[in-house]
């Protein structure tokens, strides 16, 4: 963090969105704070250096990351500010040519992920103990990098993939019944939970609102000491969502504590019950009395 005498500058971490587009390039701005932007496309590859290095004062965070980094005392708190959410039914895949899979089919066989603690993956074990019977304890999660946090320790029914291998090639393979994927949809692989937008939307009517990857967090002595900078910050991010087009998703960028507390209560359930959390905090916890008064 670096202070001038007419702004305070915030090494931010925050990727290009329609929702951001405005605030990074300009169009929205402020005479309190200038952002010094990481140059990264896409944002979750700068998590480690966030939680573990505390290189950023600000920026966007999965909200399972942010969940084991309270956990483990890191220096942030959560402002009540969606950068991405979206349905999760449609990241799961199988591969057809080995015969039909159905989501109950799934206790007893082998599920890639990229990390255990990936929140896309943590959102839909949720679902999928939740809605179709499946026993999260009796797959065997596969996975690829560790988590962004260091000091946790992925448990029993998780298992490192050997060393070369590949998410898709495994499923392509045989070697993964099924898997989850982040953006990418991969070629010849059926969705796993059959119509997954209509699924998704009952889903969200009935949990308060489209599952959150990304908030925003920001450092609890910044927010402390510097709390008209933060109400700043968080008009510039509304501002920069009202700028944006359709794309990014009505009703699911929400502002406000009330607005996501249904959906931080969900994932937090989720989270201890999966043991990646150690315990169930309340929702009003996540925020410093600056940033839950936002909104």
């Amino acid at each position: 963090m670096q202070e001038t005498q007419s702004a305070l500058t915030l090494q931010t971490l925050l990727a290009s969105y329609p929702n951001t587009a405005a605030l990074r390039n300009g169009t929205v701005s402020s005479p309190l704070v200038n952002f010094a932007f990481a140059d990264v496309k896409v944002a979750n590859k700068a998590f480690k250096a966030l939680v573990r290095e505390q290189k950023f004062d600000l920026g966007e965070l999965a909200i399972v990351t942010f969940l084991q980094a309270k956990a483990f005392g890191k220096p942030y708190v959560l402002m009540p500010a969606v950068i991405v959410a979206r349905g999760q039914h449609h990241t799961i895949f199988y591969n057809p040519k080995r015969g039909h899979l159905a989501p109950a089919d799934l206790n007893g066989r082998r599920v890639g992920v990229r990390a255990y603690t990936q929140t896309t993956g943590t959102w839909l074990r949720g679902i999928l103990e939740e809605d179709y019977g499946v026993d999260f304890k009796r797959v065997q999660w596969i996975t690829f990098e560790d988590p962004h946090v260091a000091e946790y320790r992925d448990p029993a029914w998780v298992q490192r993939a050997p060393a070369g291998k590949e998410l898709e090639q495994m499923l392509v393979d045989g070697e993964l019944d099924a898997a989850i994927f982040g953006r990418e949809n991969p070629a010849g692989m059926a969705p796993l939970i059959p119509d997954a937008e209509k699924a998704a939307r009952h889903w969200a009517e009935r949990h308060g609102g489209v599952p959150i990857n990304h908030m925003i967090v920001v450092k609890a002595a910044i927010a402390e000491s510097h709390p008209d900078v933060i109400r700043e910050v968080y008009r510039l991010l509304q501002e920069s969502q009202k700028a944006a087009s359709a794309a990014t998703g009505e009703g699911a960028l929400r502002f406000g504590v009330e607005a996501v507390r249904k959906s931080l209560e969900t994932i937090i359930e989720y989270s201890v019950r999966q043991n990646l959390i150690p315990r169930r905090f309340a929702v009003d916890e996540l925020f410093s009395d600056v940033t839950g008064s936002l909104g």
